[in-house]
């Protein structure tokens, strides 16, 4: 058995202090701790990390997010000046994919500048390279409420999936939180706080106030979808893209990933990614909560169709070779695809909007 790691080394100490920490602080420790952090200390995209996103499959992911950004720009009324925030940018490449894009009218590139939320200083420093060359203002800060006011365009892919997630478990006498303590071995392992969260599921939906004993609900915290909601509400809109389900239900989906392999999530703290899916259902409440209009969920299948991505895949592949044109079809196909390895239908796509905004490009009603 290696030595433990830095950070299981001050997980294991923060037990031994407060007793077990509930899965959302643990999960936040893992990805986001100040020194040792997964985020915080790696770059954990493409074929050389532990997973591959959108933007990094093709250009033409962010492409028609470039595309869909300047056409609610003009349904904003085409602002002198208009904040383009990213949540997660990554390495950077779908902003930098987006503001290529955008090229093709230098009205909406003149009224653009660009804020990046981030949290990694290694995942700054990849962005600051990969966006060197783009001739519009940047700023990076480390929390979205850092951005001035103004009108807003908030673009974000798989960003919420990994925002700190809480499990409840139903038991007799209601909902307890579900925690991680140290086992007989000393090993992490699952519990529950003894006492149950007082009037945990009053407001929520009848299928998970009759869940049966033993059923496990995860939630967020709403802050995010409250500062989202409260960054748009001055004309603008938010496009959030990642993997989930449509309806609240009961279940478990926290996971971990390295190597582009599942993982025990209590092994290795801070060495793999840890994520779980996200309930649109809730975010979209919430954000409704604060006065904005939420569209969608659609699939990202059906949203990047309704975006053109056939069309744009057919002029690449025109003045590409073969093999160049074969990747292409491939991409596409893996962006809009259903399946174990298509992202399509297990990706949704959600619209968090001023009220004064009429349909989004991509939630056209049928």
């Amino acid at each position: 058995m290696s030595d433990p790691s830095p950070l299981e080394k001050e997980i294991r100490r923060l037990i031994a202090v407060g007793g077990p920490m509930p899965i959302a602080r643990y999960m936040s420790l893992c990805l986001t701790h100040p020194q040792h952090g997964y985020y915080v200390t790696r770059d954990p995209f493409g074929a050389g990390g532990d997973f591959t996103t959108a933007p990094e499959v093709s250009q033409i992911f962010g492409e028609l997010l470039g595309l869909w950004a300047l056409s609610v720009w003009r349904m904003m009324g085409e602002p002198d000046a208009v904040n383009l925030i990213e949540l997660g940018p990554g390495r950077g490449t779908m902003m930098r994919d987006a503001l290529r894009a955008a090229k093709v009218l230098p009205k909406f590139r003149q009224a653009l500048s660009v804020h990046l939320v981030e949290i990694s200083p290694a995942l700054e420093s990849l962005q600051r390279h990969n966006l060197g060359d783009a001739d519009v203002p940047l700023t990076w800060h480390r929390h979205l409420i850092e951005v001035p006011e103004g009108p807003a365009i908030i673009l974000a892919n798989e960003y919420l999936d990994a925002l700190p997630v809480h499990q409840v478990v139903k038991q007799a006498d209601g909902w307890h939180e579900r925690v991680i303590g140290l086992n007989a071995n000393g090993d992490f392992a699952l519990g529950l706080a003894p006492d149950a969260l007082p009037q945990f599921d009053r407001f929520m939906p009848r299928k998970i106030k009759e869940a049966p004993v033993g059923a496990i609900f995860e939630w967020r915290n709403d802050i995010h979808a409250f500062d989202i909601a409260r960054q748009v509400r001055g004309g603008g809109a938010a496009l959030l893209i990642d993997y989930g389900h449509v309806e609240s239900d009961v279940g478990e989906t926290l996971q971990s990933v390295n190597e582009h392999a599942f993982a025990d999530p209590l092994s290795a703290p801070g060495m793999a990614d840890l994520t779980a899916h996200v309930d649109f259902q809730i975010f979209g409440q919430a954000a409704a909560s604060m006065g904005a209009v939420v569209q969608g969920p659609v699939t990202q299948a059906k949203f990047l169709r309704e975006l053109g991505i056939d069309a744009r895949a057919e002029a690449l592949r025109r003045g590409a070779t073969p093999e160049q044109a074969a990747n292409i079809t491939a991409a596409v196909t893996r962006l809009t695809e259903g399946g174990r390895t298509g992202m399509g239908e297990m990706f949704k796509v959600i619209a968090i909007c001023d009220p004064k905004l009429g349909a989004l490009p991509g939630f056209v009603p049928a």
